[in-house]
């Protein structure tokens, strides 16, 4: 007999560790935390956004919206960490769906905020990058905006023809781009040759 407590992680015991370490304001300090890997959960977050358990569609709001504050990735895994455990998710595409964003100003000087499924704001910027991933066989783009420390958001297809409304075209690393302005940084979208009219 060792001594140690065998732990099974559960959704129930992750949400009450949450809840005890979630009680300033403002995202929990999840880079500080480094517990023991108590092993995988079966919960899935689907591309749309939508979060499993056990197969199982989480229908409370704020129970999503807890989970996905102490949601954090390391190296490829998406973890949900809190100061006693850490257990491994599986995450289909990104842990995030931006939902909606706003536009102020223009050209150079505009600026992009992004909402997403579960409440964050993020602002478009050097440090919170918008990039385009494009389907090898199709072509087909799936657009992408930073949230927070690795995790990152899909565009959902209303926000993101709307984003393609206000795009611009400029020279871009050697080549003309078709992309967007935030903050001062130029996104690139998709090359301008390649634009269907």
């Amino acid at each position: 007999m060792s001594g140690q407590n065998t732990v099974n992680p559960s959704a129930e015991s992750i949400a009450a560790s949450a809840r005890a370490a979630a009680k300033g304001r403002g995202l929990p300090p999840v880079h500080l935390w480094n517990p023991p890997h108590c092993g995988d959960l079966d919960m899935r977050i689907a591309r749309d956004g939508t979060w499993f358990y056990m197969g199982t569609p989480i229908g409370r709001p704020e129970l999503v919206r807890l989970f996905s504050t102490i949601l954090r990735k390391d190296g490829d895994a998406y973890v949900l960490v809190t100061p006693v455990e850490k257990v491994g998710i599986t995450v289909e595409d990104a842990p995030f769906v931006a939902v909606d964003f706003e536009a102020t100003g223009a050209g150079q000087t505009q600026s992009l905020s992004f909402t997403t499924n579960v409440g964050d704001k993020a602002q478009a910027g050097p440090n919170v990058p918008i990039r385009v991933e494009r389907d090898p066989v199709t072509g087909e783009p799936s657009p992408y905006v930073r949230i927070r420390a690795n995790l990152d958001a899909l565009i959902d297809r209303k926000s993101f023809y709307r984003l393609v409304e206000i795009g611009t075209s400029e020279h871009h690393e050697g080549a003309d781009w078709f992309g967007l302005w935030s903050d001062g940084v130029f996104f690139p979208i998709i090359p301008s040759a390649e634009l269907v009219e």
